[in-house]
């Protein structure tokens, strides 16, 4: 009788011991080290030292876990940035199911490779509140709303808490998640595409749409304005991701600037009749950094919805003035 009491409370710490953020971490790290083949639910065990049954309490299936992994890293990609994007940032709910409901995975996570770029087409819009007048941009003047605007007259570089700043801020902490943890890209891809209602799509769908919101775009280009801007931070992403995996495998003696050299000198000598923009970038692409590149295609993207949906200040109003 003692030795069963014994052995039931020795059950009972280990089940209170493996919760569900310590498999998440142990899942992170398989993935990080083997990839998503690498994470089974035999070398998850083995890891974490307990049986296949306690991690079944906890996760019904990979695709499941496969969900709840990737909202931890979204969620802590996220909470990275400044203190006004955090707000904007749900918590992560470890304690739920991200696989379970309606909108739901099937259990076995969809089959794409690492070089995907993430789909966001299905994703749900942020919650829209119903405004009416004219338009009001995050300084607090109002404008007449028929006129295009300049993104620096709306939303000065200058200001480090300005709207576009904190778009760059989400950005850059997805740009960085995904490179840290390539096989993101690809479960990105199957949360957008398979799994809409769960946390991950709102998740990053708020994060960027609030900003969107804080520019001051009407209401009608909420969906569209973010949509294109999120879709362009995972596939950049993701594509950055596979140039770094393929980066690190390349053969001795090589890096990446003189890999880049040798793609730079090949696009210089194709034949000028047939390539003469490739030729004249060439010099480009052989000096380019990724992370720069990167924020400055976020620039290009919001200077075209400010300018697309933004009204102008009248000639000769200072910034900030009414």
């Amino acid at each position: 009788m003692g030795r069963m009491a014994t052995r039931t409370r020795r059950s009972q710490r280990r089940t209170e011991a493996l919760s569900r953020e310590r498999i998440v971490e142990a899942a992170v790290e398989l993935l990080d080290t083997a990839g998503e083949g690498g994470l089974t639910f035999r070398a998850l065990t083995e890891r974490l030292a307990t049986g296949p049954g306690a991690i079944y309490w906890h996760v019904a299936n990979k695709s499941e876990l496969l969900g709840a992994v990737t909202d931890a890293v979204v969620a802590d990609a996220l909470g990275s940035a400044p203190d006004s994007v955090r707000d904007s940032v749900p918590a992560a709910t470890p304690g739920s199911a991200p696989g379970s409901g309606p909108g739901s995975a099937p259990d076995s996570a969809p089959d794409s490779g690492p070089d995907s770029a993430p789909a966001g087409g299905t994703a749900t819009g942020p919650a829209t509140a119903t405004g009416t007048g004219p338009a009001t941009v995050d300084d607090g003047a109002a404008y007449p709303a028929d006129t295009p605007a300049a993104a620096s007259d709306i939303d000065p570089a200058g200001s480090p808490d300005s709207p576009r700043q904190r778009v760059r801020a989400v950005a850059l902490g997805l740009f960085d998640a995904i490179d840290a943890h390539p096989w993101l890209a690809t479960q990105l891809t199957a949360q957008f595409a398979g799994n809409p209602r769960g946390p991950v799509p709102p998740r990053i769908f708020e994060s960027v749409g609030r900003q969107v919101q804080a520019l001051g775009v009407p209401e009608a280009g909420w969906f569209t304005a973010t949509s294109l801007l999120v879709h362009y931070i995972l596939g950049a992403a993701a594509q950055n991701a596979v140039n770094s995996a393929i980066g690190r495998d390349l053969p001795p003696g090589m890096d990446r600037g003189a890999f880049l050299d040798s793609v730079s000198t090949s696009w210089e000598e194709l034949e000028p009749d047939a390539y003469p923009f490739t030729r004249a970038v060439a010099n480009q692409l052989r000096d380019h950094d990724d992370r720069e590149q990167f924020l400055a295609g976020i620039d290009l993207v919001l200077a075209g919805i400010t300018a697309l949906h933004l009204p102008a200040r009248p000639a000769g109003q200072r910034e900030g003035a009414l």
